[in-house]
């Protein structure tokens, strides 16, 4: 009776033993796969900051846990930024990270200070960033600045990227007027109650025929061949 007793708890005590190792093989093995580092990061939609400083303001520079790395904190750091828009972060099969950025748009950068503005009216200095946006050449008063940039958010994309100067420049009719410097060598004059005209500008070129001049969008709507 007493061996048989003997036996039983032998057996127990392996079965015991069994799920404890089976419980810490599991343990283990869960561990290890959530501790599975980020295999690929992508990143879209980036303008202004480069790839390496979206990694390092996410906090995901050093490729961390897949698993223990959460969307929403990447989210957070990320807006943070001043730059940053929106985000949207998706983690997909085998390790991979997306992150596709939304960002504010930057209008222009002021030569007083050299300090971009973006499109919420924000100014950043530009410290070492390579930018290709319109600088603004002198003041512009208060009581036009707010239309101002409003008609430089309602620019497209493709004709901001075409300007290289604009000035405040007024005359004796009309206090609303900008001159604006364009890339290819043309100027533009505009008056804030007719900015957008501006967004067909590329319409206006095939009929210029390669001359070089100044276009009155303002008033009138006519071209002036530079001598």
């Amino acid at each position: 009776m007493a061996k048989k007793l003997l036996k039983k708890r032998r057996l127990k005590l392996t079965r015991l033993i069994l799920l404890l190792i089976i419980i810490a093989l599991i343990f283990i093995t869960i561990s290890s796969y959530l501790d599975t580092n980020i295999k690929n990061i992508l990143v879209y939609n980036n303008t202004y900051l480069d790839e390496q400083t979206i990694l390092e303001l996410a906090g995901v520079d050093d490729y961390p846990s897949f698993y223990w790395t959460s969307s929403s904190s990447i989210k957070r750091r990320l807006l943070a930024s001043p730059y940053i828009k929106d985000v949207k972060i998706n983690k997909k099969f085998y390790h991979v990270l997306e992150i596709d950025i939304t960002e504010y748009k930057i209008l222009f950068q002021k030569e007083s200070d050299g300090k971009i503005v973006l499109e919420n009216k924000k100014e950043l200095l530009a410290d070492d960033m390579i930018l290709e946006v319109p600088r603004l050449m002198n003041y512009i008063p208060d009581n036009k600045y707010n239309q101002f940039i409003k008609g430089m958010i309602e620019m497209t994309d493709d004709i901001r990227s075409k300007v290289s100067e604009i000035q405040y420049s007024p005359n004796e009719f009309d206090k609303d007027r900008f001159l604006l410097y364009m890339s290819d060598g043309n100027s533009v004059y505009l008056t804030l109650t007719k900015f957008d005209m501006i967004n067909r500008y590329s319409e206006v070129l095939p009929q210029l025929e390669g001359r070089k001049g100044i276009l009155y969008l303002d008033s009138g709507n006519h071209f002036e061949i530079r001598e």
